[in-house]
């Protein structure tokens, strides 16, 4: 793939993402789950460090099925912390738990995940033209009021810009550069 976003390199593993998941339209609860913990994980580290740590956390908790992380206890945060696999920081652990126990109080208030992430963008995808890096901003409005919500809900390891990260990666928005082919393949005119 020819001017591809310059952020991924030119490593594997971060091409592949760039090339096959990030952008691309989320709209399954699990997915957008995961999606929402692991740039939780991401805080204060590069986004490569969680995607080689993503299939040993897929492992750990359950695929990111809502029901059963919402139901790990201590003993199981305890257990998670010793593993080498993970981002071993409590805060960061716990809050996958929580987040999964936030999904099951909007359900029981007869909420859908999916579509309560995607109203912040008017259930379509946003189009953005950036030309440069420089043009793609870290957060948006839709972002810090996503990141407000979440947090009233329950959410935690949900800031700004991690919401902003997530939007961009579960393709609420499309922000590959203008040049790169992905662009236009996901929607961009």
């Amino acid at each position: 793939m020819s001017e591809r976003c310059p952020w991924c390199g030119t490593d594997p593993i971060y091409v592949a993402y760039h090339d096959e998941e990030w952008g691309v339209p989320a709209r399954d609860e699990t997915r957008l789950f995961e999606m929402l913990c692991l740039e939780g994980q991401q805080a204060g580290l590069s986004w490569i460090t969680v995607l080689k740590k993503r299939d040993r956390y897929r492992e750990r908790f359950f695929g990111f099925d809502v029901d059963r992380v919402a139901r790990i206890r201590e003993a199981g945060i305890e257990s998670r912390l010793q593993d080498a696999g993970l981002i071993r920081h409590r805060g960061k652990l716990t809050a996958i738990v929580e987040n999964a126990r936030a999904v099951r109080a909007m359900r029981a208030q007869g909420e859908s995940f999916e579509g309560y992430l995607w109203s912040f963008v008017g259930g379509e995808p946003i189009v953005n033209r950036p030309r440069t890096m420089a043009e793609v901003p870290p957060v948006t409005p839709e972002a810090t009021a996503m990141s407000k919500d979440l947090k009233k809900r329950g959410f935690r390891f949900v800031g700004p810009t991690t919401c902003y990260a997530f939007m961009q990666a579960c393709g609420m928005v499309n922000d590959h550069l203008m040049p790169c082919p992905r662009w236009r393949e996901l929607g961009g005119a």
